[in-house]
């Protein structure tokens, strides 16, 4: 009796009186079975410290070496637009100068951001991460993301008309055009990049990955920035598509004053810790779910 009342009331949530009256029994009898049900064990009442994002922000910022981390704690039903808020407030921290080149990376929370909108700027260069894909999938339209991102910043675009993979025989043929050299030739002057966490190919809806039959293969992969994938302790893991992409390389996102990596959900946290490891991104926005997930696999590994 002890446990089905607990359960009607704190699972179920009905009222005692309705308790009372689906059992047959009075509303104080009901009251007096609670609080035995509480004094017993049965029933464990938690009031939860209220999470402080700017602490947890600071925390997970230590933990994993990162120049900055801004998590928010708005409900999830609202990410991972959410997180266009505090992406705006690192961006104009960074204050970049005129001139400065911001790249941009694809996935859903950057779509989703961009959505939202971001502040202005001051005529910055706003430029793909890497080239486009032959799909229709709307997070993956990278030269959309770049006509959008440089109305809101208040900068200029610059597209690149090639494909992220191509093949060895045209990759060349692509890269001695001079009008994708030109956005190319950003890339080693990244100021500000923003990026998503791919979660690993084996783990990622196929709606929602590119990945070929190789990248689907590789083993002890725990996540991707443009697809430089690597593992757990930040490894890059190499494979055959690698020396063939139009990307931003590793060592340019590592030389970008900042580079940002945007993502919501704790089924990432793995990926979040394994490009900050592999130094593919230097600061982090991310939920308060995200981070506490971030925070209890750390915790474990320790």
């Amino acid at each position: 009796m002890l446990y089905t009342v607990a359960r009607l009331h704190y699972v179920a949530d009905l009222s005692q009186v309705k308790i009372a009256r689906q059992l047959g029994l009075s509303t104080a009898t009901i009251s007096r079975i609670l609080a035995r049900a509480r004094a017993e064990g049965i029933v464990r009442i938690e009031v939860r410290d209220p999470v402080e994002p700017d602490a947890l922000g600071e925390r997970l910022a230590q933990r994993l070496g990162l120049k900055s981390v801004s998590v928010s704690d708005l409900p999830a039903s609202s990410l991972p637009a959410a997180l266009a808020t505090p992406l705006g407030q690192i961006l104009l921290t960074a204050a970049p100068q005129p001139g400065a080149v911001i790249a941009i990376g694809w996935g859903r929370a950057i779509r989703a951001v961009l959505e939202t909108g971001l502040p202005t700027l001051s005529a910055v260069h706003v430029v793909p991460a890497t080239g486009g894909l032959q799909q229709q999938a709307e997070h993956f339209q990278i030269n959309e993301f770049i006509r959008h991102a440089a109305a809101q910043l208040g900068g200029k675009p610059h597209f690149i008309h090639a494909p992220y993979l191509p093949s060895a025989e045209t990759r060349a043929s692509f890269l001695s055009d001079p009008a994708i050299q030109k956005p190319v030739a950003l890339w080693d002057r990244i100021d500000i990049a923003i990026m998503g966490v791919g979660l690993p190919p084996a783990l990622n809806p196929p709606e929602a990955s590119v990945a070929t039959a190789c990248e689907r293969s590789l083993p002890e992969v725990a996540g991707d920035v443009i697809r430089h994938y690597y593992d757990a302790q930040g490894n890059l893991i190499d494979w055959e598509g690698a020396a063939r992409l139009i990307a931003a390389s590793p060592d340019q996102l590592r030389a970008a004053r900042l580079c940002i990596g945007v993502a919501a959900g704790p089924a990432k946290a793995q990926a979040i810790v394994g490009a900050a490891r592999a130094r593919l991104i230097s600061a982090l926005v991310t939920d308060v779910a995200t981070a506490e997930a971030i925070l209890a696999s750390l915790a474990v590994s320790d």
